[in-house]
């Protein structure tokens, strides 16, 4: 398990890494990525984070998300996650945009993140690792966004900081 994360400025250059926990605790920006896998139908796969996690247990999420470990691609690392949380294997991730968002939690813990977005398709059904998701669904954009309006705090920050952009971004490449 990567326990390090690599540090970076607001530019995403590299500055030093530390391990995940602490930089966590001190809020410190850091490199992440989240994957949005879309199926034929372009619905979101999205996973319901297990609830052992140490922040946002429980709640629903993007496909899956993580630190690249030092001296890791974002492709790379990205691929390693989606199989490890997911047990998925998808070669066409694409990075469309990253972005920077802070959250703090009720644990003393914040999430300060250059967060890389990327998206890949696939119709195969997951085989989830229990220790990351307990749960999954295929779900359209119009049943997201109705049950993030109706339903906000089920749902992790980045996740709704991120779902209409990247569906808009999606969308626009498949046509």
């Amino acid at each position: 398990m990567n326990n390090l994360v690599v540090l970076v400025d607001t530019k995403d250059k590299e500055t030093g890494v530390m391990d995940k926990l602490e930089a966590h605790q001190k809020g410190l920006l850091h490199r992440a990525f989240s994957v949005l896998i879309f199926n034929s139908a372009d619905e979101f796969l999205i996973q319901r984070r297990a609830a052992s996690k140490y922040h946002s247990a429980g709640l629903w999420s993007n496909t899956c998300c993580s630190h690249p470990a030092p001296e890791e691609s974002i492709s790379d690392a990205a691929k390693r996650r989606l199989k490890e949380e997911m047990g998925l294997s998808c070669n066409n991730l694409t990075e469309l945009y990253h972005l920077i968002y802070k959250v703090e939690f009720d644990n003393n813990l914040s999430e300060h993140e250059l967060d890389h977005i990327l998206i890949g398709f696939s119709d195969n059904k997951p085989k989830l690792n229990s220790d990351e998701a307990s749960d999954w669904k295929y779900i359209s954009y119009e049943e997201l966004k109705k049950s993030i309006a109706e339903n906000p705090d089920n749902y992790t920050f980045w996740f709704k900081a991120i779902f209409e952009k990247t569906y808009r971004l999606m969308r626009k490449q498949r046509l």
